[in-house]
C-alpha cells in the first residue's frame, strides 16, 4: 500500500499527515524486528523541499514523530537529509541560510520530542556544518552525523574519510558513520579509517547492496548480517540499515548481534586540520604555510584586497600551491575595510578554488568567527596571545568551530627575550586551552623571532624555546619565519639558514613564501636528513626537474586556458573580452574554453579534482562563453551545439546531481531546457516536440521513481522515436538503464558530457 503510495507521486515527508496509519505500520514492523532508533519519516522535511506544499515543515515533523511513538519505538530520531541545494559559494544557498533551514527542522524535532538527531546521507562537510551548527545553537540533542560515499571512497562532493572524520572529532558530535553507498562488503575502507580515527562511536548502515530491476536489492538479510558483524569486530557500535533494508534484515542483525558488549577500541591522535576535501597531517614532512596572502609589506595585494579583486588573491594563492604550500594563511589586516566581511569572503572564494586547508590569520575576533563560521573543513586559527582577555575571546570560538589554533608567546608584556619566559606563557595558553575543552593535539605555539638587523641575540632563544616547547609541552610547534630577515639583503638566504635552524630544533611548521627556491630547497633536504623522504626520491626528482624541464613543462598552456581550468571566472572574462578583438568566437572557444574543459574533466576522472573545483572551472566556462555570445550578438543556434532537456522524474524531488549535470553541459556550449523536478512524463514528451530536442537527460534519486523515468521515457519514444535519452542518479545503474529503456546511462557529470558530445557528432 504504502509503495503505491509513494509512486503516485506524493512527497513522503507528506504521508506522515495524509497516510500516518501507513508510516506507523512500517515504523511498527521495524520495532518488532528489533530496532533500538526509529528515524521519523523526516528526511526531506525542510522549507525548501517544501515549497508549495500546504502542510508546514512543524507540522510535518509533530506528525512524523507522533507516528514513530504510536509504533511504541524505544527511541526515536529526527531525520534530517541534504537540503536539495549547494551551499554557497558553490551553489546559491547562503550558509546562514541554510543553517536557518536546518533549524527549523531541528526546532520542531525538539519540541515533539525527538531523542537524537541523525543528520545522514550527507556528501558535503559545509552542510554538515551548518546542520551542526543549526542543532547545537537551537537544542541539546545528541547529533549522529552520517555520510554516503561514491565506489572512489570519496563522497559526491569529494569528502574523503579521513577528512570527514577529522572534521567531525573537531566540531564535536556524538556517533559519525557511513550510510547508504555500495555494497556493504565494499564500504570497509571508510569504515576502517572512521575506526582508525574517530573519538566518537562509529555507526555503519549501509544498503543492502544495489537495487536490482524486480524492485528487489542484491544482498540478502543474511549477507547483511555477516558484513555488519565483521564491522562489529573493527569496533563499530551502532548498526542499521538504509536502501532495501526491510525489516527480515533488521530481525538477522538483531539475532546476530543482541547480547554483543561493544568493544573498545583507542582512536589514534594525530594533529591535523582539513578543508572540504583534504587532510594535513601535522608529522615529520615539515607543513609550509604560504605567508603571501597577508597584506603586510605587499603594496599590490593591499590594493586587490581594497578593491575586492579577489582574482588577484586566488592568483596568489594558486601560485603557492603550486610551489609546494599545503595550508594557507589568509589575512586581510587593513583600515577602512569591513574585515570580518572582507576576510569571510576571502575564505569563500578561495575554497572554491583551492583544496588546501586556510590558516585563518587576524588581530579581529570578530573577523576570526566570521570566516571559521563560513570555513568549509576545520581550520587553523592565527592566534591568540599569552593575554587572559586574548584567550577568553578566541578560546570560545576555537570550540564552538572545532578548530585548531596557534598561541604566540607574547602577554601584556610584550614578547620575553629568554626562551624559559617564552616557555611560561606557552605553558598557560596550553593549560588554559585545554580548560576550554581545546585538546592538546589542536594547539601550535609559536615562539616568536624577533629580527637579526634589531635584535640578534634573542634571535636564536627561539629555537631554544621551540626545543623547550616540545620537550616540556609535547605540542605542534609554527614559526613566522621571514621576520628574522628584515631590514637586511639577501633575504631568502638568511630566512632557509633560519628555518633549517628552527627545524633542527623540532619545528613542525613553517609560515614561509613556498616561490622562494631557497626556503623549498631547505624543506627538500631537512626531509631527506630527517627520514621523511624515504629513499631521497622526492629530493632526487626535485632537482631533477630543475635541470631537465619536461615537456609539459616547456609546453605550458595559455594564461586563459589555465585561468579557466582553475576557476579564476573574473579574470579569465577579462581575458576573453581582451581577446574577441583579435580571435574569432569559434576558435576562442575550441581553442581555449573545451581545452581548458578537458584538462578538468580528465583531472577529476583521475581523481586530481574533486566535483567543487569541477563546478567552479564549468561556471567559468559558461561565463566566458556568455561574454562571447554577446559580443558578436548571434542567436543560440549559431554557436551552440544543440538543445538538452534535463529533468527529474514524477515523484521524485532531488535535483542537485541534474543542476550540476546542466552547468557542465552549458559550459560546453549546449543549450539547456531546465524542466525541474517532479516533472510529469507528459510534460517532458510535449516540450521533446516543442523544441524538436534529440537528447534527453533524466534523474532520479529513488528506486519509488523508476518505473516513472520508464513511463516517462516510453512517452518520449511515441512522440519521438529518434530522440536519445540518458538518465543518471544514485540508484540507478546500467541494468536499470536498459530496463527502463534508456539508450545511455551517466554515472556522473562528466559521463554527461561524453554522451551528449558523442550524441552532437552522430
Amino acid at each position: 500500500m504504502l509503495q503505491e503510495v509513494c509512486q503516485k507521486g506524493e512527497q513522503p515527508d507528506l504521508l506522515n499527515i495524509t497516510h500516518p496509519e501507513l508510516i506507523t505500520k512500517v515504523h511498527t514492523q521495524y520495532v518488532e524486528a528489533g530496532s533500538h532508533i526509529i528515524t521519523a519519516n523526516t528526511f526531506g522535511a525542510n522549507a525548501l523541499k517544501l515549497k508549495g506544499s500546504s502542510y508546514s515543515v512543524d507540522e510535518i515533523i509533530g506528525s512524523a514523530i507522533s507516528n514513530a511513538r504510536k509504533a511504541n519505538a524505544p527511541f526515536v530520531a529526527l531525520d534530517i537529509g541534504p537540503l536539495g541545494q549547494l551551499v554557497e559559494p558553490l551553489g546559491t544557498l547562503a550558509f546562514e541560510s541554510a543553517v536557518e533551514l536546518f533549524a527549523e527542522q531541528v526546532r520542531a524535532g525538539d519540541k515533539y520530542g525527538a531523542d537524537v538527531v541523525l543528520i545522514e546521507t550527507m556528501s558535503d562537510l559545509l552542510e554538515i556544518k551548518s546542520a551542526i551548527i543549526a542543532v547545537k545553537e537551537n537544542s541539546n540533542l545528541p547529533i549522529i552525523v552520517s555520510l554516503t560515499f561514491e565506489e572512489n571512497n570519496r563522497t559526491f562532493m569529494g569528502v574523503d574519510a579521513l577528512t570527514a572524520v577529522t572534521f567531525l572529532n573537531a566540531i564535536g558530535v556524538d556517533a559519525i558513520g557511513i550510510n547508504c553507498s555500495r555494497n556493504p562488503f565494499d564500504i570497509a575502507p571508510i569504515v576502517d579509517t572512521f575506526m582508525r580515527y574517530s573519538r566518537m562511536p562509529v555507526m555503519v548502515m549501509p544498503n543492502a547492496g544495489l537495487p536490482l530491476p524486480t524492485g528487489k536489492y542484491s544482498v540478502s538479510p543474511k549477507d547483511l548480517g555477516r558484513a555488519l558483524v565483521g564491522y562489529y569486530k573493527k569496533g563499530a557500535r551502532i548498526f542499521g540499515g538504509c536502501c532495501g533494508t526491510r525489516p527480515e534484515y533488521i530481525a538477522e542483525l538483531k539475532k546476530l548481534l543482541n547480547g554483543k558488549k561493544p568493544l573498545k577500541k583507542k582512536p589514534l591522535e594525530v594533529t591535523a586540520i582539513t578543508s572540504g576535501t583534504r587532510t594535513e597531517i601535522f608529522d615529520d614532512k615539515i607543513t609550509i604555510i604560504g605567508e603571501r596572502i597577508n597584506p603586510t609589506g605587499k603594496p599590490k595585494l593591499k590594493d586587490a584586497i581594497k578593491n575586492n579583486d579577489m582574482g588577484f588573491v586566488v592568483g596568489e594563492a594558486i601560485a603557492q600551491q603550486e610551489n609546494g604550500a599545503t595550508v594557507l594563511d589568509v589575512n586581510c589586516g587593513l583600515p577602512d575595510i569591513d574585515e570580518p566581511s572582507t576576510l569571510a569572503s576571502m575564505v569563500k572564494e578561495l575554497q572554491s578554488v583551492i583544496s588546501l586547508p586556510l590558516q585563518i590569520d587576524s588581530a579581529n575576533p570578530m573577523a576570526i568567527e566570521k570566516a571559521v563560521r563560513v570555513y568549509n573543513g576545520k581550520p587553523l586559527i592565527n592566534s591568540v596571545t599569552g593575554e587572559q582577555s586574548s584567550m577568553d575571546r578566541i578560546f570560545p570560538i576555537v570550540k564552538k568551530y572545532g578548530a585548531a589554533v596557534i598561541g604566540l608567546t607574547l602577554d601584556q608584556n610584550g614578547i620575553p627575550k629568554k626562551a624559559a619566559e617564552r616557555l611560561q606563557i606557552a605553558k598557560r595558553i596550553v593549560q588554559t586551552a585545554q580548560s576550554y575543552g581545546i585538546p592538546k593535539k589542536d594547539i601550535f605555539i609559536d615562539c616568536l623571532v624577533l629580527t637579526a638587523s634589531a635584535q640578534q641575540e634573542q634571535v636564536f632563544e627561539t629555537v631554544k624555546a621551540i626545543q623547550l616547547v616540545k620537550q616540556k609541552l609535547g605540542v605542534k610547534t609554527v614559526l613566522g619565519v621571514s621576520n628574522v630577515s628584515f631590514g637586511l639583503p639577501n633575504r631568502a638566504y638568511l630566512n632557509s639558514i633560519f628555518l633549517t635552524s628552527a627545524m633542527t630544533a623540532g619545528l613542525d611548521a613553517g609560515i614561509v613564501n613556498p616561490m622562494s627556491d631557497e626556503i623549498m630547497s631547505a624543506v627538500k633536504a631537512f626531509r631527506v636528513l630527517n627520514g621523511y623522504d624515504k629513499g631521497a626520491e622526492v629530493y632526487i626528482e626535485a632537482f631533477r626537474q630543475t635541470i631537465e624541464p619536461s615537456v609539459a613543462q616547456a609546453a605550458q598552456s595559455s594564461d586563459l586556458i589555465e585561468l579557466i581550468a582553475t576557476g579564476q571566472k573574473k579574470a579569465a572574462v577579462s581575458v576573453v573580452t581582451g581577446l574577441l578583438g583579435s580571435l574569432k568566437p569559434l576558435e576562442i572557444i575550441n581553442k581555449y574554453l573545451v581545452k581548458a574543459l578537458d584538462i578538468a574533466g580528465r583531472d577529476y576522472e583521475s581523481g586530481k579534482i574533486f566535483l567543487p573545483r569541477l563546478i567552479k572551472v564549468a561556471e567559468t566556462a559558461k561565463a566566458c562563453f556568455e561574454i562571447v555570445k554577446q559580443d558578436i550578438k548571434l542567436d543560440d543556434q549559431t554557436l551552440v551545439k544543440g538543445k538538452i532537456i534535463l529533468a527529474t522524474v514524477k515523484g521524485d524531488i532531488h535535483d542537485i546531481g541534474k543542476n550540476i549535470v546542466k552547468v557542465l553541459l552549458q559550459s560546453y556550449g549546449y543549450s539547456v531546457i531546465d524542466l525541474g523536478k517532479d516533472v510529469d512524463g507528459e510534460l517532458v514528451a510535449g516540450e521533446v516536440v516543442r523544441h524538436n530536442v534529440k537528447l534527453v537527460g533524466l534523474s532520479a534519486l529513488m528506486t519509488t521513481t523508476i518505473p516513472a523515468m520508464k513511463d516517462t521515457i516510453e512517452k518520449i519514444r511515441k512522440v519521438s522515436p529518434t530522440c536519445k535519452i540518458m538518465v543518471g542518479g544514485a540508484v540507478l545503474n546500467q541494468e536499470y538503464a536498459k530496463y527502463v529503456g534508456a539508450d545511455h546511462y551517466a554515472q556522473d557529470a562528466m559521463a554527461g558530457i561524453k554522451i551528449a558530445e558523442l550524441e552532437s557528432k552522430g
